[in-house]
């Protein structure tokens, strides 16, 4: 399974790139606002600098929900650098557009999904990742790793070649299960990867072993 880090803070970004276990990064105007990076001109170099630093897929998310304006955005984007995919929401113009952004070369990742349908569709239009957002559905009171594996079953009876990328992971526990569950990747806080790490026995059998060895000098 893939790691993504879900930020835009370039030093996550660092931290998570210098474990040795980045795979690309996720964005979206939220994200961007949170690290106040307003204007075009802002967001096309923080995008080109998170592409440089990391060499892996890069997914920027369009604003518009017309086909005509997600098309005209896409392009934009996917020419700042080719680590760049066009993050496409799952609408009756975006997947129109995922078609067309499939047939022009460039490829896209389907957000917003939460339902099995909705995958369904963003892999017949060719979308190169599909996102369920895991946590949300996590808050309706329903089981979102749940949607994970059944989406991974059908893309494996079909053949679908679209990516499961696991989203809106909140928890240490939402990588695991995911992983379980077979997503092909899974996008993530700093937080929630940094959580991998900890185990209190870990931290025990840590400290047990510099007392002996203290003893031993």
């Amino acid at each position: 399974m893939k790691f993504f880090i879900d930020t835009a803070n370039l030093a996550q970004i660092k931290e998570a790139n210098d474990l040795g276990i980045l795979d690309g990064v996720t964005t979206n105007p939220t994200l961007m606002a949170k690290e106040g990076i307003k204007g075009h001109d802002a967001i096309t170099n923080h995008y080109k600098t998170i592409c440089e630093m990391v060499d892996g897929p890069v997914s920027a998310e369009v604003l518009g929900i017309e086909f005509e304006d997600i098309i005209e955005e896409g392009k934009k984007l996917a020419a700042i650098h080719k680590n760049i995919v066009v993050k496409v929401p799952m609408i009756k113009d975006g997947i129109k557009a995922i078609k067309w952004f499939t047939d022009n070369g460039i490829r896209t990742n389907c957000t917003l999904v939460f339902s099995a349908g909705q995958a369904i569709l963003a892999a017949k239009a060719g979308a190169t990742f599909v996102s369920p957002f895991i946590g949300r559905i996590d808050d309706g009171s329903w089981d979102g790793v749940q949607l994970v594996e059944q989406i991974v079953n059908i893309y494996n009876t079909q053949g679908f070649m679209t990516e499961v990328l696991a989203a809106s992971i909140r928890n240490p526990l939402h990588i695991v299960r995911c992983a379980e569950a077979g997503a092909d990747v899974c996008t993530c806080p700093l937080s929630s990867i940094l959580g991998l790490l900890k185990h209190p026995l870990t931290d025990l059998g840590l400290a047990q072993f510099l007392n002996d060895a203290k003893s031993m000098q």
